[in-house]
């Protein structure tokens, strides 16, 4: 029965912290010369924001980027940057942006992949009851607490190969796309250089004298 209600509990504790975090994971893709802004919504001063950013195709996979909170003051930016993660804490109760902007290129589309999650930390209240059951409901906490860490290193990892995989993909297929035209380029260089050599060796052969009549 003991366990029975520790496992209750801490249902309810994941079920509480689910209710405080939202995060909004979204791809985008930004034109050259473009600037592009999200927003996240902060309801209560004290709350952690997670801003994650990678940029997986287009030119160098380099990207401008600031975030700005409800007074219209910087927090963060940054020139040319691949991928970021980072965490803020919300001194300010209202809406913040976070804007891309791609003017370093004059023709390359950006395909960027960004996490926006704002999320706050609820202090742990102890136990009612001292006991036994204090002590497995404390245990089970501190279980979460370690597999939620866990999780989230795994989830970076995940998003650093799931970069690494795209940059090498586009790479590859502007890799490919360079040889193909490399090589028309040389068939038809192969062509015409035979075309004129025929035509050269036609010229030697053909006489071009003139007739007199006498």
């Amino acid at each position: 029965m003991a366990v029975a209600f520790a496992l209750f509990l801490s249902l309810l504790c994941s079920l509480q912290l689910a209710y405080r975090t939202y995060a909004a994971a979204l791809t985008t893709a930004i034109g050259a010369n473009e600037r592009l802004c999200f927003y996240a919504d902060v309801d209560k001063a004290g709350e952690k924001i997670g801003f994650y950013f990678a940029v997986q195709s287009g030119g160098s996979f380099d990207i401008d980027f600031e975030v700005k909170d409800p007074n219209d003051k910087s927090l963060l930016d940054g020139q040319r940057e691949r991928q970021g993660d980072y965490v803020l804490t919300a001194n300010t109760v209202g809406e913040y942006s976070f804007c891309f902007e791609n003017d370093m290129s004059t023709l390359t589309e950006k395909l960027i992949d960004f996490d926006i999650m704002v999320e706050s930390e609820p202090r742990r209240e102890p136990p009612a009851k001292p006991g036994q059951l204090a002590d497995q409901t404390s245990a089970l906490e501190e279980s979460m607490y370690r597999l939620n860490t866990m999780l989230l290193s795994i989830k970076r990892t995940q998003k650093y190969f799931h970069t690494r995989e795209n940059r090498g993909f586009d790479t590859v297929k502007s890799t490919q796309n360079r040889m193909f035209w490399n090589a028309v380029f040389e068939s038809l260089a192969v062509i015409g250089m035979a075309v004129f050599q025929v035509y050269v060796l036609q010229t030697f052969f053909t006489k071009t004298g003139r007739r007199y009549k006498v």
